[in-house]
């Protein structure tokens, strides 16, 4: 059955680019079946389709590859979903500049396959880079390991479009790596979760893909072996392009084994041959007064293989993986806050597994709770947060069933940036249709 905002929507996009009842199955969040889902051609249709939610009220989700809708406060109501499956062209590369600029809906794993036939790349490696959209992780600034050396989505942003709730079509940035000719856009878009605008291309710098790129395996028997390492490798000349540590649940994702209070020390190194072979055996003798227990040094599809799995922890470390939660800490912190957490989700007869970018303090953990209540579930997160505040780091929950969202806040209490959020909210999407109330503070 149509309804008046579907037949409105088909006269813009065509009535093969709008679903409804039985067919937004895929898009269903939190329990909420949106009204239609809409696939839009062009950032004009986007436009239009803008115009058709606000005059009619309804709520819009903007959608890429649906790799980041469990994060979020659960939408109070559906409304339609605006999908940006269609835009997805590689509009520009300029090899010898090093940019390249995209539509929204290309997934990443396309981009870096087009670019890697021109020895390039975009320095970016979220999870699920197969599905994951450029507008998904411009959206939500997803990253991954490689942001110890190369950054966020945000440092790699050069120039940004986007169409407001108004249906006004907006560039922020340029071309080129400097840009000095207003207010910078793009930064605010990244990470705005859809609730600014829809971001519809972007500009991105790029870099030549290395010649070289290894991945050293270190176990340690302590959590605290693997943090110290991490820690003597920051302070050493190495220049790794990733350093996580990873507890001994997680080490289950990473090559199904576990030892009690074993943990893993992962460095990424890239670069000229030469240079990354030197570096890794620097890692083995600078590890040795660590506690190194064994070292393995991965290449080509294993170490792909061993990423891969660190992105999907979740999935891989429990059989029943039941709610992610996402800190950020200080980078002296990470050992000590995860050994905290892990013996209060032990005390609560749940287990937990620990994933953390130690060199900048981002830790992904997840309890594994077959069959325990919502109540405990909740009880155990709102320790942790309690937990990472107190060290003066921030926590959000990733993703969590509905039971547990009811019953603990997704995102951290708001603080006073709260106001100029709120007031830009205003300004940009003044009938509150971007994304409502699924973001920090209920914007």
């Amino acid at each position: 059955m149509h309804s008046p905002l579907s037949r409105r929507l088909a006269e813009i996009v065509g009535g093969a680019h709008v679903l409804t009842g039985a067919e937004c199955a895929p898009y269903v969040v939190e329990g909420r079946t949106p009204e239609c889902a809409v696939f839009p051609g062009s950032r004009e249709d986007i436009a239009a389709v803008l115009g058709v939610a606000a005059d009619s009220g309804s709520p819009v989700m903007p959608w890429g590859g649906g790799t980041r809708m469990a994060l979020g406060t659960p939408p109070a109501h559906p409304g339609l979903v605006l999908g940006l499956r269609r835009l997805g062209r590689l509009l520009e590369h300029e090899p010898g500049d090093l940019t390249a600029t995209v539509e929204a809906g290309m997934t990443l794993g396309t981009f870096q396959a087009e670019l890697s036939r021109r020895g390039q790349w975009l320095s970016l490696d979220p999870p699920q880079a197969a599905r994951a959209t450029l507008g998904g992780i411009l959206a939500s600034n997803a990253s991954g390991p490689r942001r110890h050396l190369y950054g966020t989505a945000r440092d790699l942003l050069i120039g940004i479009t986007m169409v407001l709730a108004d249906g006004a079509i907006v560039r922020g940035g340029g071309k080129v790596v400097k840009n000095v000719a207003g207010y910078d856009l793009p930064k605010l878009a990244v990470g705005s979760f859809g609730t600014l605008g829809v971001i519809v291309e972007a500009t991105v710098k790029l870099r030549p893909r290395p010649d070289c790129d290894r991945l050293v395996v270190a176990r340690f028997s302590t959590l605290a072996e693997a943090g110290q390492a991490a820690r003597a490798v920051m302070a050493s000349d190495l220049i790794p392009s990733a350093l996580d540590v990873v507890d001994g649940e997680g080490l289950r994702a990473l090559d199904g084994e576990s030892a009690p209070g074993g943990a893993a020390l992962l460095v990424g190194v890239d670069g000229i041959a030469e240079q990354v072979e030197w570096q890794c055996g620097e890692v083995g003798r600078l590890l040795k007064d660590c506690g190194l227990a064994g070292v393995r040094v991965l290449d080509g599809t294993e170490r792909d293989e061993a990423w891969r799995a660190v992105g999907e922890m979740p999935q891989r470390a429990f059989t029943e993986a039941t709610a992610g939660m996402k800190w950020g800490v200080l980078p002296t912190q990470v050992a000590e806050l995860i050994a905290r957490a892990g013996a209060v989700a032990s005390q609560r007869g749940l287990r937990a597994a620990f994933v953390a970018h130690a060199g900048v303090g981002i830790v992904s953990a997840v309890l594994g709770a077959a069959g325990a209540d919502a109540e405990r579930v909740a009880s155990t997160l709102g320790e942790w947060r309690a937990l990472v505040n107190g060290a003066g780091g921030h926590a959000r929950v990733e993703w969590a069933p509905l039971a547990v969202k009811e019953r603990i806040a997704v995102w951290d209490t708001p603080g006073p940036d709260s106001r100029i959020m709120r007031q830009l909210k205003a300004e940009l999407d003044p009938r509150g249709i971007l994304n409502p109330g699924r973001f920090v503070g209920g914007i």
